[in-house]
């Protein structure tokens, strides 16, 4: 397949607080400097990642909200007078005495795209503190591996790597809530007031990345495949860590085909175990109770365990009524959804501090870290659906490219090349929605009806098929044929007649 060239360049303005600037500075402030690095993923793949740093100090309004109580408050304070473009970075250095950081705490992640950050005394020691921030903030190596998994050997791959979706233009997300035994309960929840006070939020920020759409439905007497396991210590049932994969394949049966959906489809489960399995609690590898009684699934979705509280006496009516805390089930829901867009704090290194993103789900960073991994598969995606085409095309001669084939070819080809010149410029937005289209134009293409190959024959295919139809009408012409040939001849050798 076609080689992958990209540059990923993200503009970054390092603004030094009184008392934060280094005394090795090389000229005096402002100035500018870049730093390049090579992200090394395969031979097909070439990656750069280019940091345009610009150094200055703080202006007179941006040293009055770094005087701020908390670090909260003065992110609060400097986020009107930065640049907010996407894929852009503002780090504000604060003095290694300062009181915004918490000790021990030597960087602090906003949720829009700034941090603050201490001095780390040389610019040797900021630079380095800097790299780390740029890596949280907007890509590491493995997020491009990740985005680039198709041209990737396993081997190279992170376990994480295959947990998150694939770049989608669209995704379905579908809340299922399973009642396996009606008699005993009668379960209600506000589903409809859960989305719209929690997913929806979240979902406006994402609809940046792709279009989404939500649904639910309660499915009775829809059990899990395996039978949990009785404690007698406890009490309870348990579903140990290595069962937990199978109880998909027997509920996903019930949950509706997703075969006929266009896009990837995240499943998130609500399961009210029978009053029989009750109380039902997930253990962890190590044989540990899961705190939120929930697993997820790579790729595919999450299930959480809703356990109902026994009634006090056994001669109490059934079914009991069940009302479902939504906001504990919606808050494991997101957690979940998180991770299967890779959202996870876990490769963030000890010294750092990141504020909650709050009720939009996703902090404007983490947005951007998204963009930036879509926008490198969706480049991706496009090279090796192309390459792909033309060997198809090049495999049959005789196949018609139609007009409307040829002009999404050559949109596809224009749109991925303005998606790289926008990336090497720092432009992310322009970049990812330029990747969009050379994804739509090229799937338009490759998925047009007029080149299913199995519309076009090879020639030894097309004599397979024809012989036996011309060869029984063939034989009676060649045999009239070579008879007259024959009687030709004989005519020519008789002497002709002499009066």
């Amino acid at each position: 397949a076609a080689t992958v060239q990209v540059r990923l360049v993200v503009p970054m303005a390092v603004v030094f607080g009184p008392g934060a600037v280094p005394g090795d500075l090389p000229r005096p402030l402002p100035f500018r400097d870049v730093q390049e690095m090579e992200i090394s993923v395969n031979l097909r793949s070439s990656v750069t990642s280019r940091y345009e740093l610009s150094y200055r100090s703080t202006t007179a309004r941006e040293e009055a909200a770094l005087a701020a109580a908390t670090a909260r408050e003065a992110e609060a304070a400097l986020h009107p007078l930065q640049d907010t473009t996407l894929g852009s970075l503002t780090v504000y250095v604060v003095p290694k005495a300062s009181s915004l950081l918490p000790q021990g705490i030597n960087v602090y992640v906003g949720k829009h795209r700034s941090a603050l950050v201490r001095a780390g005394g040389s610019l040797a020691a900021l630079q380095a503190r800097l790299q780390e921030v740029a890596q949280v903030m907007s890509f590491t190596a493995s997020s491009v591996a990740a985005a680039l998994s198709d041209r990737v050997p396993n081997s190279q791959l992170s376990p994480d790597a295959r947990r998150y979706l694939k770049s989608s233009l669209g995704y379905e997300i579908t809340f299922s809530l399973l009642n396996p035994d009606p008699k005993s309960h009668t379960v209600d929840w506000d589903i409809e007031g859960a989305v719209n006070c929690y997913v929806k939020p979240v979902l406006d920020k994402l609809s940046l990345v792709a279009n989404f759409s939500v649904d639910s439905q309660i499915l009775y007497y829809a059990v899990l495949g395996v039978t949990p396991r009785y404690d007698k210590e406890s009490s309870s049932f348990l579903l140990s860590a290595h069962s937990l994969p199978h109880v998909i394949n027997p509920v996903e049966a019930r949950l509706g085909s997703s075969a006929a959906s266009l896009y990837p489809v995240l499943n998130f489960l609500l399961y009210v175990p029978e009053r029989s399995h009750s109380p039902l609690y997930i253990q962890d590898k190590d044989g540990a109770p899961v705190s939120t009684n929930a697993f997820h699934s790579p790729r595919w979705g999450g299930i959480m365990v809703y356990n109902v509280e026994a009634p006090a006496s056994p001669q109490a009516s059934l079914p009991v009524q069940v009302d479902v805390d939504m906001a504990r089930v919606m808050e494991v829901f997101l957690a979940q959804l998180r991770l299967l867009f890779g959202l996870s704090w876990e490769e963030v290194p000890p010294e750092f501090l990141l504020e909650s993103p709050g009720n939009e789900g996703l902090a404007d960073w983490e947005l951007d870290h998204l963009l930036w991994a879509h926008t490198v598969e969706n480049i991706a995606t496009v090279s090796t659906t192309l390459t792909s085409l033309a060997q198809l095309l090049d495999k049959i001669g005789n196949i018609v490219i139609k007009d409307d084939v040829a002009s999404e070819v050559y949109r596809a080809v224009a749109s991925v090349q303005s998606a790289v010149a926008e990336l090497s410029l720092g432009h992310l937005h322009a970049a990812f929605q330029a990747s969009k289209e050379a994804v739509t134009s090229s799937e338009r293409a490759f998925f047009d009806p007029s080149l299913l190959h199995l519309l076009y024959f090879p020639d030894d295919q097309k004599f397979a098929i024809y012989i036996p139809l011309f060869l029984p009408m063939a034989v009676p012409i060649l045999l009239s044929l070579a008879k007259i040939v024959r009687e030709t001849r004989q005519r020519k050798k008789e002497p002709t007649k002499m009066d």
